[in-house]
């Protein structure tokens, strides 16, 4: 069900506010969605052909349990390769913000909630 006009505008000015107020949120959700490193794209490679060989391997011995093995590895091997790293400035940019975060995120909760019923008193006088 598609949003209406007021809900698409509404939710316009929350995401303009959280990129507004809360610059160190985005910074580190922003952050999350980086690019796998060179390593891991080249480890999840190698391990997606050794599945991949093990699969074939299970198709042409017959044994089913190979290949669901070989499938379950070459699955991992493509994992591997297209997640990002969880390490790195990801922990040290969430760390800070532990509490102050949580804070945050309840007064850009609270403003927006005061804004509403800001909105909703104004017509009325």
């Amino acid at each position: 069900m598609p949003l209406s006009e007021q809900e698409q505008r509404l939710l316009e000015e929350m995401e303009r506010s959280l990129y507004h107020n809360d610059a160190e949120f985005v910074a580190a959700v922003s952050a999350r969605r980086g690019k796998p490193t060179y390593s891991a794209v080249v480890t999840g490679i190698l391990v997606g052909v050794v599945g991949v060989a093990a699969l074939i391997t299970g198709v042409i011995i017959r044994q089913p349990i190979v290949g669901v093995l070989g499938f379950i590895v070459m699955f991992a091997g493509v994992l591997i390769a297209v997640t990002p790293p969880r390490g790195g400035r990801v922990s040290g940019a969430a760390s800070p913000g532990g509490p102050a975060g949580e804070h945050k995120g309840t007064s850009f909760i609270q403003n927006l909630s005061d804004r509403l019923d800001k909105r909703h008193e104004e017509p009325d006088e």
